[in-house]
């Protein structure tokens, strides 16, 4: 027989995926060498990193970017940086996601504008702004305006594009991250379309959309989502998404097209489950989660970009990223999964466990639209204890044994790993060289420019800002004046304040029963009584930009479970800051908590402060991805100890903290 007449077999096979992966650090003319040695070897769209002072509205020499400039992605203060970063890339043929949420207005105006300089209009560009601004309350920290002004920023370009870029995806709900900040299957897929509600609510209700056109705004709209190891769930979840989808589009929004209604999606697997411990594991992990959301042709991803095997030691290399892609090539060209309709039809498994998931996040959707919606739901603080619990429970599991983590809480035994051999350069440096080579190229540019537009444009935004006047034309005349990322940021910050969201500690419950927990709070109870104090005091600081506190609060819920006093303040502090609030807290120990890659600045800085405050007695230890050498380099400027995400037992953690307060202050 024929191979192509075999039985259940497509006439032709279905169309691969967008392939990504998603790059961005040093500079924006690194960051294009990348990009196009990437479409070289069969990328198929771009992925933008930004670096954490782009993404939260700051220039590179800014006091708050100090240390994280290029760190995380590239930094992109103006025009000439986003010339730089598409220079000889045709914009009108790439499909482009940038991941920006608080400031993807500015970022998109910058894209559509080098666009328009390449020579192409807006309406042929293709692409996602990733702009899902209530995740960052609760989980990636990104955001800089308060809930309602972000929401009417988002509906505002969403009826831009509506007009001028009809073939973007002018917002992408991004559930990826409630995953990483503990969410379950059904919190994940509740919350995320309880925020998909908001905000088109908030286009319904802008006055800028016909209702007749809804059905276009739907078609429009993306969500970007995570990808967990047990891939069979992950089918289950993807399909039960679509199943809500449609009906809350259709019954909701009275949008009849089914074709609208589809849902659409891109995905990259689960980056922070990544392990440092045997990293090689890391691989067959990720093939296994990109399985889960490819099987299931009815609920098969449009784009895909995978981590790299290293993440969770650094920034990965070029090749470390081509491994990557070249798995998803291997899957759609050598192997026959795009032959075939879907899989699971019929399957009663897939169908009872789709069928749950289902249920269960229609309730959570329901119980955050009885509180008044998501923003409600942020404001009170309940999303953000509901995940910290989730995850709370999670990192119990994992810490008893209960859920494997190969490598790390079972068959730990291993031989030498050749990928990280001693001498090897595991991951990519970035310069330090190019935080001030930026800092000097911002303040150029902002030399160089007409000073008189530039306040124009400025006070164009502020009035706008201050009426119901879609703000996208003020930005673009913005980006053509020259106004810098952290100016545009600046003056909505005066207009609209910025916003610091609850940590979702407060209620927190302690996670489950651990036996060697009464043991550390007996370790605490004595340790306070030897030092005359009341109890143990721990301020908990996540320093810089890093808006990632999901491992900060889960060491200071367990401190405080083991009996410590913890202070946490939430992300984004100066050293300043967390050395004033350690002195007016009378701490006995300080935890920062970093996992950008700036610690070899932020954490020296806290330092220096504290002996300048006359509190260079006061332990400091610090936690996040840090690679041995850079360990070193801390130990050796005064931190007592270092944890990484191989430090997974949290009672341990925790007891050891104990055990440094005890050395500080000469207690056998």
């Amino acid at each position: 027989m024929d191979e192509k007449g075999l039985p259940g077999r497509l006439p032709e096979r279905d169309r691969p995926w967008v392939m990504r992966t998603y790059a961005g650090h040093s500079s924006a003319a690194a960051t294009n060498a990348l990009f196009r040695r990437n479409l070289a070897k069969g990328q198929t769209g771009l992925s933008v990193a930004f670096d954490l002072p782009t993404q939260t509205g700051y220039d590179p020499d800014h006091e708050l970017a100090v240390g994280e400039v290029g760190r995380v992605g590239v930094p992109v203060a103006h025009l000439g940086d986003m010339r730089a970063l598409f220079d000889g890339i045709p914009l009108a043929r790439m499909n482009t996601s940038m991941t920006i949420n608080a400031p993807a207005m500015w970022l998109l105006a910058l894209y559509g504008t080098v666009a328009t300089e390449q020579g192409w209009t807006a309406s042929v560009l293709a692409g996602t702004t990733q702009n899902d601004i209530i995740k960052e309350y609760l989980s990636r920290g990104t955001h800089i305006f308060p809930p309602a002004a972000s929401l009417r920023l988002t509906a505002d370009v969403v009826a831009h594009a509506l007009e001028a870029m009809p073939r973007w995806n002018p917002v992408n709900i991004c559930s990826y991250h409630l995953q990483e900040a503990g969410a379950t299957p059904v919190q994940e897929v509740g919350f995320a379309l309880a925020t998909a509600v908001a905000v088109l609510d908030a286009v319904r209700d802008c006055g800028q959309v016909p209702a007749e056109r809804m059905g276009d705004v739907v078609q429009r709209m993306s969500f970007f989502v995570n990808a967990g190891v047990r891939f069979v769930e992950e089918v289950a979840k993807m399909r039960a998404f679509g199943v809500l989808w449609d009906e809350i589009t259709r019954d909701r929004y009275g949008v009849t097209d089914p074709k609208q209604r589809r849902f659409r999606y891109g995905v990259q697997v689960n980056s922070l489950g990544l392990t440092e411990a045997q990293p090689e594991n890391n691989i067959q992990r990720i093939v296994l989660e990109m399985l889960g959301v490819t099987l299931s042709r009815d609920a098969r991803a449009r784009a895909v970009q995978l981590p790299a095997w290293n993440e969770a030691l650094g920034l990965p290399r070029p090749w470390d990223q081509q491994w990557s892609l070249r798995m998803q090539q291997v899957l759609a060209y050598e192997s026959d999964l795009l032959e075939y309709p879907d899989l699971f039809a019929g399957s009663h498994v897939m169908t009872a466990l789709v069928d749950g998931l289902v249920a269960g996040a229609r309730t959570e959707l329901e119980k955050v639209l009885e509180m008044g919606g998501v923003v409600s739901a942020v404001e009170t603080g309940y999303l953000k204890s509901a995940l910290v619990a989730s995850l709370a429970q999670r990192r119990h599991r994992m810490e008893v044994g209960s859920d494997v983590v190969v490598g790390v809480n079972r068959f730990t035994e291993t031989e030498p790993s050749p990928l990280t051999a001693t001498g090897a350069e595991a991951i990519e440096q970035v310069d330090p060289a190019v935080e001030a080579d930026a800092a000097i190229a911002v303040r150029r540019w902002r030399a160089e420019r007409d000073a008189a537009a530039v306040d124009a444009a400025l006070a164009r935004l502020q009035a706008d800002a201050a009426s119901t006047t879609n703000l996208m034309p003020a930005t673009l005349a913005c980006v053509r004046a020259g106004v810098t990322t952290g100016e545009w940021a600046g003056a909505l910050r005066q207009v609209f304040g910025e916003y610091r969201a609850p940590t979702g500690l407060t209620a927190t419950a302690a996670a489950g029963a651990d036996p060697g927990l009464a043991a550390v709070r007996q370790r605490v109870v004595a340790t306070a009584r030897d030092l005359g104090a009341g109890r143990l005091r721990l301020l908990v600081g996540k320093p810089g930009l890093d808006g990632h506190s999901n491992g900060a609060e889960q060491i200071a819920v367990r401190a405080r479970d083991a009996g410590f006093e913890v202070i946490y303040q939430g992300i984004r502090l100066t050293a300043g800051q967390i050395v004033a609030a350690a002195v007016e807290e009378d701490v006995d120990l300080v935890g920062l908590s970093v996992l950008s890659g700036s610690h070899l600045a932020a954490v020296p800085a806290v330092l220096d402060g504290l002996r300048a405050a006359g509190r260079g007695d006061l332990p400091v230890v610090v936690g996040g991805i840090i690679p041995a050498r850079d360990a070193e380099q801390l130990r050796a400027a005064g931190v007592a100890r270092v944890f990484t995400p191989r430090d997974f037992a949290l009672t341990g953690v925790v007891d050891e903290l104990v055990t440094v307060i005890r050395e500080a202050n000469g207690l056998t």
